[in-house]
C-alpha cells in the first residue's frame, strides 16, 4: 500500500512546489529537506573581571590592566554626609556668603564622574535663621550653587534632619533642587539617570529616629529592579562614632548589616550608607557591594579627628558590573571645607577602613 501511494504523493508535492499560495506568493517545497538548524542562544555576557573582594579595594584594583572599552565604563561618586547647617552656615556667612567655599578643594574630584550623589541632611530654606548651635538644622538655597559646582546629579533626602522644619522645609528644598536640575530620591520617589544608554536608579531610606519598614523597602526595590540597569540604595542608619555598623538602641534600632543584606537580596546592586559621622567598614555580600558610612563630608564637627574625616567613593562600572572601588580620604577644615588628604595621612584612613572591613568579614564568617 505504501508503494502505491508514493508516486501520487510525489506528484502532489511537485504540484505544490510549482503553485502559488493563495496570496500570490510562491510556495517552495523541499523534497529532500536538510535537517532543521536551531539557533544557539546568545551567550551570557562574560564578566571582564572576577567579582570584587576586599583585596580589590584595599588597594584598589588596577583598572588599566583590564583594558576596558571606555565607551562602556561609567563612574559613580558618593560622598559622606552633607550638612550645610549650624556652624557650617556661619562659616559660609563669614566668607561673605561664598557657598562655593565649601567645595573649593574637592569639586574637581566630585565633578569628575558620570554621576555624583550626596545625602543632604538639612532642608534648604530662604528663611533659614542664623544658628551656631543646637540640633535643628537648615541651610540656605545658595548652597545649591555649591552642589552644582561639585557636579552633584542626585540628592538623597532620607535622614533624621531633613524634616527639622517640617514638610514645608522639605518641599522648599525639592523646589530649589529641581530648579537647579538636580534629581532627588527618598523612600517613595525614585531618581533615575540615563548615562549613555545605561540607566541608574536611586532609592533612599531612613532608619534614625524611626525603623525601616522592611517589607515596604524590599517591595520598592523589587519594583524598581526591572526598570534600571544599576540600582543603588542609600541608607541613613546605625550607631554614631563607631567604625563598625551596629545598632543604636532607642535611636537607630535597625541592624545596618541586616538591612543592607535584605536590600541586596531584594535586588540592589550597591548600598550606600551614612549617618555614623565616622568612616566605616565596607562589605561584599552575595557579589554586591556595601559601604556602611562615608563619614562627614561637609559639616561642622571639628571636635574630633574622626568626625572631620570622610572618604569620597568612586565606584566604576563596566556595563552593569561593578569592577572597581576607590576611596579618596578628606578632612574638614574651618568647619565647612573638606580637603583631600595625601601621603601617610590618607593611607592611615584607608588602613583603618580596611581593618574594620576585615573585622566585619571575620564576624560574618563566625556568624557574629
Amino acid at each position: 500500500m505504501r508503494l502505491r501511494l508514493l508516486p501520487a504523493l510525489l506528484s502532489l508535492l511537485m504540484l505544490a512546489a510549482c503553485s502559488g499560495g493563495g496570496d500570490g506568493r510562491t510556495v517552495e517545497v523541499l523534497l529532500n529537506p536538510s535537517p532543521a538548524v536551531t539557533a544557539s542562544p546568545a551567550p551570557s555576557p562574560t564578566p571582564v573581571a572576577p567579582p570584587l573582594t576586599l583585596a580589590d579595594v584595599f588597594p584598589p584594583r588596577d583598572l588599566a590592566a583590564l583594558r576596558l572599552d571606555p565607551a562602556r565604563v561609567r563612574t559613580l561618586i558618593v560622598t559622606g554626609d552633607v550638612i550645610p547647617a549650624r556652624y557650617t552656615d556661619v562659616t559660609i556667612r563669614n566668607q561673605g556668603d561664598d557657598f562655593l567655599y565649601t567645595v573649593a578643594a574637592t569639586k574637581d574630584i566630585t565633578a569628575n564622574a558620570d554621576l555624583t550623589v550626596i545625602n543632604l541632611e538639612a532642608p534648604l530654606m530662604d528663611a533659614c535663621p542664623y544658628h551656631d548651635s543646637g540640633f535643628t538644622f537648615c541651610g540656605r538655597p545658595g548652597f545649591v550653587a555649591a552642589l552644582q559646582a561639585a557636579g552633584v546629579d542626585v540628592v538623597t533626602l532620607e535622614n533624621n534632619h531633613i524634616t527639622n522644619y517640617g514638610w514645608d522645609g522639605v518641599n522648599e528644598t525639592v523646589r530649589h533642587l529641581e530648579a537647579a536640575g538636580i534629581k532627588w530620591a527618598d523612600r517613595e520617589s525614585v531618581a533615575s539617570v540615563d548615562v549613555r544608554g545605561l540607566k541608574f536608579g536611586f532609592l533612599a531610606f531612613n532608619g534614625v529616629g524611626e525603623t525601616i519598614d522592611r517589607e515596604a523597602m524590599a517591595a520598592q526595590i523589587a519594583a524598581l529592579r526591572p526598570q534600571v540597569d544599576v540600582l543603588a540604595v542609600a541608607f541613613h542608619w546605625g550607631a554614631e562614632y563607631v567604625s563598625l555598623p551596629q545598632v543604636a538602641p532607642g535611636v537607630a534600632d535597625d541592624n545596618p548589616a541586616e538591612i543592607a543584606h535584605l536590600a541586596i537580596d531584594a535586588g540592589a546592586d550597591l548600598v550606600i550608607g551614612n549617618h555614623p559621622h565616622w568612616v566605616q567598614a565596607v562589605e561584599v555580600y552575595n557579589g554586591r557591594y556595601i559601604a556602611y558610612a562615608h563619614g562627614n563630608f561637609i559639616f561642622d564637627q571639628m571636635w574630633s579627628y574622626e568626625t572631620r574625616l570622610s572618604v569620597i567613593g568612586r565606584y566604576t562600572f563596566f556595563d552593569k558590573q561593578l569592577v572597581g572601588v576607590e576611596y579618596v580620604p578628606t578632612i574638614i577644615e574651618n568647619y565647612a571645607q573638606p580637603r583631600p588628604l595625601e601621603g601617610a595621612e590618607a593611607q592611615a584612613v584607608l588602613d583603618t577602613m580596611k581593618a574594620a572591613s576585615e573585622q566585619l568579614a571575620a564576624m560574618d564568617s563566625a556568624g557574629g
